[in-house]
């Protein structure tokens, strides 16, 4: 799935706080509904241990320069599937290169904080802020994007399985052994699974989440 290396643009690395429409930690963040009990027992179920944080360090180390390269990929395969297209072109299907481009730096940088954000109150809301924008609450609102209004669930959940199966192959890249990108994968994987699960809160009553 790997493609021509594109290093990931230093506004992404560097400048997060500049990047249109990415509000990790300010105010413009949605409130989350979860507690930090909530998201302590989301974290044991999942498995995730300070050895995984040591983990996902060194693997921010490896994946920073690639992010780019990785969200490339992942919306070819989506490009390659005609139903999923009116998501993130216009509703006919054809595409939209300005939305394309508007929101591809705020998911480079999630591949970043995937790895190396603290997982505390500010975590919560923004992932509460994505969750909401992939649902008929906030979908095309941050860059006014004429798409389809809502993404389901059941295609968030789904495709989870490609960001995580590919990346091992993008943390072996650049020389680590076996055993590191086994070890990074498998926190990577837990990372990625805590953050969707958060994602579907919007997408789900209370009672039933």
């Amino acid at each position: 799935m790997k493609t021509e290396h594109t290093p990931t643009p230093k506004l992404v690395t560097e400048h997060a706080e500049a990047i249109p429409g990415y509000t990790y930690g300010t105010a413009e963040a949605a409130a989350s509904p979860l507690t930090m009990q909530d998201l302590e027992r989301l974290k044991e179920v999942v498995g995730l241990t300070e050895e995984d944080q040591r983990a996902l360090e060194d693997a921010a180390g490896i994946l920073a320069d690639q992010a780019d390269d990785m969200v490339t990929a992942y919306r070819r395969r989506l490009g390659e599937l005609p139903f999923m297209r009116p998501y993130s072109g216009h509703p006919d299907g054809r595409s939209n290169p300005e939305y394309g481009a508007a929101s591809k730096p705020r998911f480079d940088r999630f591949i970043i904080d995937a790895c190396t954000r603290p997982l505390d109150q500010a975590w919560l809301n923004y992932q509460q802020e994505i969750g909401l924008r992939h649902t008929r609450a906030k979908k095309n609102a941050t860059d006014h994007a004429d798409s389809l209004d809502h993404i389901p669930m059941r295609y968030l959940l789904a495709f989870t399985a490609v960001v995580i199966a590919t990346a091992r192959e993008y943390l072996a890249a650049k020389g680590a052994s076996p055993e590191q990108v086994d070890r990074m994968h498998a926190a990577f994987t837990k990372s990625v699974m805590l953050h969707v699960t958060v994602w579907t809160r919007p997408y789900v009553d209370t009672a039933d989440w």
